[in-house]
């Protein structure tokens, strides 16, 4: 994933380009807005905190502000050879975002919360934005979307089997890049594929019928 994600930390697509969350760093990304703007930076590339406070629906002091604390932590630093004395540009350090740490979650429990709730609500958010842009797309692009879920019964072995196995697929597939948009073949755009293995530890077995 290349926007902001939580993933197992032997997934086979994290490689070079990459940031582990340490307890600076996810204290940080403790924030909707933070979480954003580092997504729009990997998503769209470099941009001005007006431009980003025009995406996100909020004043550029506040998004500003987020930026200086992105920076501050690593996240994100200043394009100087877009960047000018009166408009500051940025753009992202990283590539994707990794939180699989429960030691880490254990002792920062209110900022890990706090992360995979804002990570959660922008893929709602995404969701939300690309059905109200389906009836415009191209037909052969709407019939390509897709909404589903599936209820499985699984042991954690079974789950993380299922994540390995989710993750070699996408691996064949080609990574949204600037190198690899720049050669990909005509008729390629961007496709975003969010995964959610949610267990629901608190659901019944189905009763067994009696003859």
């Amino acid at each position: 994933m290349t926007d902001t994600t939580s993933h197992p930390s032997d997934d086979p697509s994290r490689g070079e380009g990459s940031v582990v969350l340490d307890a600076k760093g996810l204290r940080a990304m403790a924030h909707p807005v933070r979480v954003q703007v580092v997504g729009l930076l990997r998503r769209h590339g470099p941009s001005t905190a007006t431009r980003l406070a025009e995406r996100l629906g909020v004043n550029s002091g506040t998004a500003s502000y987020h930026l200086r604390q992105l920076g501050a932590a690593g996240f994100v630093e200043e394009d100087t050879e877009r960047g000018n004395a009166r408009e500051r540009w940025w753009r992202s350090v990283h590539r994707s975002t990794w939180f699989n740490d429960p030691e880490l979650a254990e002792r920062e429990p209110e900022a890990a919360l706090a992360y995979q709730q804002s990570v959660a609500s922008i893929y709602a958010l995404r969701t939300r934005q690309t059905l109200n842009e389906l009836q415009t797309m191209p037909r052969v692009w709407r019939e390509r979307f897709d909404l589903s879920d599936w209820g499985l019964r699984l042991t954690p072995e079974e789950t993380a089997a299922l994540y390995q196995e989710l993750g070699d697929v996408i691996g064949r597939y080609r990574r949204d890049t600037p190198e690899n948009a720049a050669t990909a073949p005509a008729g390629a755009e961007r496709v975003g594929l969010i995964t959610h293995i949610l267990p629901e530890l608190n659901t019944p077995a189905p009763e067994e019928e009696t003859p």
